[in-house]
């Protein structure tokens, strides 16, 4: 497959993501902050949050096994999340923490319950697409090529 048509996929995949609001415009500001001095700079911060995502919704999970249901720090899990989610750009993440925290204001375990299912799920597609996406970047890179940029 030629860089053209490479970079073409890429910019079309990526544009995809922000039109299914799994992405929103924190993460074009990310990529701004993205250079010649730090090539993976975006990798590395999405990165990061996926490994703090993970222990975030393990711990969430633990918790809402708990007897009583401590709903308080379930809700600082979520609070957590959603600023992390916020700050990446992880658009649809960060919405479902949003009701996700009325769930635990209100202490209603199944619905805190089924958001938790919701946001693992959506965690999940996010990290999959982001996976798939970084690994386009560095096949344009080992090509040669370079990264389309949206502006």
């Amino acid at each position: 497959m030629d860089q053209l048509q490479l970079q073409r996929e890429l910019r079309d995949y990526e544009a995809a993501m922000f039109q299914q609001g799994f992405l929103d415009d924190q993460f074009s500001q990310l990529q701004k902050l993205q250079d010649d001095s730090s090539p993976d700079f975006v990798i590395e911060v999405m990165t990061m949050f996926f490994d703090d995502s993970e222990k975030l919704l393990n711990n969430m999970s633990r918790a809402l096994e708990q007897i009583p249901v401590n709903f308080k720090q379930i809700d600082a899990y979520v609070h957590q999340q959603k600023g992390s989610s916020a700050s990446v750009g992880a658009a649809r993440v960060k919405n479902i923490c949003a009701t996700f925290r009325s769930f635990c204001e209100a202490q209603n375990r199944d619905g805190c319950v089924s958001c938790l299912q919701q946001l693992q799920k959506e965690y999940s597609q996010l990290k999959k697409n982001l996976k798939y996406l970084f690994r386009k970047q560095q096949e344009i890179k080992g090509g040669g090529g370079a990264i389309p940029t949206g502006e």
